[in-house]
């Protein structure tokens, strides 16, 4: 077997054997639940540090023992950051719980930091403009790219991983395979279509070609998605970074901005949990903007 290959399994030798190979049952489940790789690897990592520290074995653990490690953990880290390893632990232990390795609830609530939810970044109409009159000036295949994930609102994991037949042009929908492989069909524009349409047209391919391919003519990868919208950003003289996550709120604003229903935005996303999608209803539109000016001035 090809460790290296096997990003769901552990191989941390300063962690008790027994205790890793409850790890790695627990880092499995998550593979077999569909869980996205990025997710399995940074859940792994987080509880390798936890538990190469933390020696005691788990049965014997108590939640003294686990916020004494926390605490010192914590120390000069983000909330944010002792949040996600709070998540982590408490998503591990719980299944330690229910397979009964461990007897017990472990952590608190009461542990976790008041974080108050920011709102996603976004363009606004006039950044928005500009951003699209700027992409006339680039190449047929990063104009369709940057198009597609401001109609689209795909993630740049998803992009990554579109070929050819993926897409109906015709329909202008394109089927995607989201987190935890689920697939969904998405809509994008009549422009994004028609450039899109442009560009393959200056390349030969077949059906199972990836659908926007690197100057090596190689699959373009996530990090040549997110300099292509950097680049961008930057030639538009926006005030923040463009990157594609970016692009994909600015598509959820602009959608509920024009009446679109929250359920709708979150099947066109790919969000299982309505309340992800809630979010976007907290950013005021620009006719709420100009509807408050026209009343307080």
């Amino acid at each position: 077997m090809d460790l290296s290959k096997k990003y769901w399994i552990s191989t941390n030798e300063t962690i008790n054997k027994e205790t890793r190979n409850i790890l790695n049952e627990y880092l499995l489940n998550l593979k077999l639940a569909n869980k996205a790789e990025a997710t399995i690897t940074k859940y792994k990592s987080i509880l390798e540090i936890f538990l190469s520290e933390c020696t005691i074995p788990l049965d014997e653990l108590t939640s003294e023992n686990i916020l004494s490690w926390i605490q010192i953990y914590s120390v000069n880290k983000k909330e944010k950051t002792v949040l996600l390893v709070l998540s982590t632990l408490t998503t591990f232990f719980n299944f330690c719980l229910a397979e009964e390795y461990i007897e017990r609830v472990l952590l608190k609530k009461r542990w976790r930091p008041k974080i108050p939810q920011s709102l996603p970044k976004y363009l606004n109409e006039q950044e928005y403009s500009r951003v699209k009159v700027t992409a006339e000036q680039l190449s047929l295949r990063d104009r369709g790219l940057v198009l597609f994930l401001l109609s689209s609102g795909c993630r740049r994991s998803e992009v990554a991983q579109l070929i050819i037949e993926d897409v109906d042009f015709d329909k202008r929908t394109v089927q995607v395979k989201g987190k935890g492989n689920k697939i969904r069909n998405v809509h994008f524009s009549i422009e994004c279509a028609l450039v899109i349409k442009e560009y393959l047209s200056t390349r030969k391919y077949t059906p199972t070609d990836p659908l926007f391919l690197n100057r090596w003519g190689q699959p373009l990868q996530q990090n040549g998605i997110y300099k292509v919208t950097k680049n961008l950003g930057e030639l538009a003289e926006l005030p923040q970074r463009l990157h594609p996550h970016c692009c994909r709120h600015t598509f959820a604003t602009h959608l509920l901005a024009k009446g679109a229903e929250l359920q709708f935005i979150a099947d066109e996303m790919g969000h299982t949990n309505l309340n992800t999608t809630r979010v976007y209803a907290r950013i005021p539109t620009e006719d709420m903007i100009i509807a408050y000016q026209n009343i307080m001035g």
